[in-house]
């Protein structure tokens, strides 16, 4: 029988889903829109055969060359696996997938292989691949292709007629077998290629590298086929790298297909051949530099040229599917229009929302939208029958059976929105100045701990929105968070105007003013605003589209504030930048998204806003030093006098002489009367 035709079983490809997981993160936040190739590892094993208990029978598993998540890493690979190198190309639409040059980065991947061969005599590229990727991010459909270029020897190899037989029954016993599988378990990863020699006078046999080679030495590989008569794909560029290298000695080899990841219990599986190549190319010419041609690319399923495609969606958890659609926009803004925002920084923000009505719906929302990952609500109150058409995070069921409390639910609404979104609801009444707290020691410990349940709460989170109904509500949340140096944002309505502002801190990083808050501008204490209204005053009279607008704007407000380099303490630009469209980040108070004002008020009627920048008034009875150290030092019951008396607040901030100096100033005017002439 003459020589048999070498033929090679191809390699089959393996994409674990972390190594889609892991290129999606690569893709929108690292490359982008870059399709600049990416260097990967993978790795591969032996190929097994596996016995079918049932029939008997013998079942061949090739190995596949598998990547995942540590692919992108370059260092980890399983142990008892083979390396192997790779380039990675994503393309940004299917378009350009389908339309790549797909010869090109064949060659360009055979010649690199090659030239490393002729240049380095580099083993390590012998097993280089190349896989050319797009992602649909939306979809979570990921088309791709490998290929794995391997030499084409001319003129061919040959096996000799007993074909590929077990080791065990050529040359090799058990001890031997033994021996050479407990050196190549030394090295870590295994050696792709290695040769076996001889020990002088001795039946001992040492596995070393592959450049130990020396004319009669057995040549042996980590085959990742099962085949009994097809060698793995490696073998290819194994035989062109020793032809290239010695071709006085390579016309003949004796070549081990090594099989066992582990000793066997029913006989060894590796393999042995004796293969040759023809005379008709000289050693001359095999010592040649010119390229070989290549062969490589991996079928698709229906066992045709072309690309698969990886459809993670039905097989991912959709809890983790809804965190990662959270992100996709707001990692794409990254990508042309704002590469330097710090998202991180936002998700990590924690947002206090005091008040969960139309304004708290709202704002709860749009911090959803740009990732926020923890969102707390607090109100008092329970969803009436009203509520649902103007609170987006209530429904009719919400309403019935007395309603249910506003907080817990809205809390509930926005997981069902967002399952990873960390939200919760607290029932608190936040007692107010003006309103006065009854002589009895269990409504006093209760109001105590009401007042130690939002310091807590305020303490907890990096920026608090006061959201709710009235304006003496919002005095306490304000002295506290200035105490323990929290952003404060502030949102109030009116019937078609609203206020946006952000609180000042209580130091600044520079010479800029200290800017004002909610309170800086009146000149009597926050008083009782709840008790003796009608029903038009009692409900939130505003147009209907008002509250969207005032909640997104303080939203959209806080961004710009986390994204400035100085955070709370970024200035407020000057009121005339409000006219300018030219912004840019040299202005004084911007940041990469813009302005950083620090008021807002806006007039729905003219369809007009106004930037306001107000300064810290001294005499302030929700953010001055004498306010924050008296409540700071005394304690609760310093916010009891707050709470009980009145005059308490004006007293202590100096207001009363305020007042006092002006009626004194007033009655001191002299006015004079001009007299007129009697016409009679």
């Amino acid at each position: 029988m003459p020589p048999l035709l070498v033929q090679f079983t191809p390699f089959p490809s393996l994409s674990h889903p972390s190594f889609w997981h892991k290129l999606t993160q690569l893709k929108l936040d690292v490359l982008k829109l870059s399709d600049a190739h990416v260097e990967i590892t993978g790795s591969y094993g032996v190929g097994r055969l596996i016995k079918d208990r049932e029939a008997g029978a013998w079942i061949s598993v090739n190995a596949n060359l598998a990547v995942e998540e540590e692919s992108f890493a370059n260092t980890k690979i399983p142990t008892g696996s083979v390396a192997a190198r790779g380039t990675l190309k994503n393309y940004n639409t299917i378009e350009e997938f389908k339309a790549a040059d797909k010869t090109k980065l064949f060659n360009e991947c055979a010649d690199k292989i090659w030239d490393s061969i002729v240049t380095n005599q580099d083993t390590s590229v012998l097993n280089s691949f190349l896989i050319i990727t797009y992602a649909d991010l939306k979809k979570y459909k990921y088309y791709y292709w490998f290929a794995f270029p391997a030499f084409v020897a001319s003129p061919a190899w040959h096996i000799t007629e007993r074909g590929w037989v077990p080791a065990i029954e050529a040359g090799f016993n058990d001890a031997q077998m033994s021996s050479i599988h407990e050196q190549l378990s030394r090295n870590q990863p295994s050696l792709a290629f290695f040769v076996v020699l001889n020990s002088p006078n001795s039946t001992e046999v040492v596995v070393s590298s592959i450049d130990a080679y020396v004319p009669g030495a057995t040549v042996g590989f980590i085959d990742p086929s099962a085949q009994p008569q097809n060698p793995g794909w490696p073998l290819r560029n194994l035989l062109a790298y020793l032809r290239r290298l010695y071709p006085d000695s390579t016309s003949s080899l004796d070549i081990l297909s090594w099989r066992d990841a582990e000793i066997p219990r029913e006989g060894w599986k590796s393999r042995i051949g004796s293969l040759m190549v023809g005379d008709r190319v000289s050693k001359a010419a095999a010592a040649r530099d010119t390229r070989p041609s290549a062969v490589g690319w991996e079928k698709n399923v229906q066992g045709k040229l072309g690309p698969r495609v990886a459809d993670l969606a039905p097989m991912m958890d959709p809890t983790r599917l809804a965190n990662q659609a959270v992100d996709l926009n707001l990692k794409l803004m990254r990508w042309r229009i704002v590469p330097s925002l710090d998202l991180d920084r936002i998700a990590a923000t924690r947002c206090l929302l005091l008040g969960a009505g139309t304004l708290g719906c709202y704002v709860a929302r749009c911090l959803m939208g740009w990732g926020v990952r923890t969102i707390t609500l607090v109100d008092s109150a329970r969803v009436s029958f009203s509520n649902p058409v103007r609170q987006p995070l209530f429904q009719f069921s919400d309403c019935l059976n007395g309603g249910r409390p506003k907080a817990e639910c809205a809390a509930e609404r926005l997981k069902e929105v967002w399952p990873g979104l960390n939200a919760s609801g607290h029932t608190l009444s936040i007692p107010m100045p003006g309103h006065p707290i009854p002589a009895s020691p269990s409504i006093s410990d209760q109001v105590k701990r009401d007042v130690e349940k939002l310091e807590n709460l305020i303490e907890e989170h990096d920026v608090v929105y006061l959201l709710m109904d009235s304006r003496e509500s919002r005095w306490l949340p304000t002295v506290i968070a200035r105490s323990k140096g929290k952003l404060v944002m502030n949102a109030a309505l009116g019937f078609d105007t609203f206020l946006v502002m952000r609180h000042g801190t209580r130091q600044t990083s520079d010479d800029n003013p200290r800017l004002g808050c909610y309170y800086c501008n009146d000149i009597v204490a926050p008083a009782d605003s709840l008790t003796d209204r009608t029903l038009d005053q009692m409900c939130t009279v505003t147009r209907p589209g008002l509250a969207s607008i005032a909640a997104s704007t303080a939203v959209e407000l806080m961004m710009s504030v986390l994204q400035h380099p100085k955070g709370i303490h970024a200035p407020a630009p000057p009121p005339s930048s409000s006219n300018r469209t030219d912004i840019n980040d040299d202005v004084e108070g911007t940041s990469v998204l813009g302005l950083v004002p620090h008021q807002l008020r806006g007039y729905l009627a003219q369809f007009h806003n106004m930037h306001i920048v107000g300064a810290a008034y001294d005499k302030c009875t929700g953010c001055s030093e004498t306010v924050v150290n008296a409540y700071e030092t005394e304690g609760f019951p310093m916010l009891l006098n707050a709470f009980n008396d009145l005059k308490y607040l004006e007293k202590l901030t100096g207001l009363d002489k305020l007042f006092e100096e002006g009626e004194k100033a007033l009655q001191d005017v002299e006015w004079i009367e001009e007299e007129e002439d009697d016409e009679f």
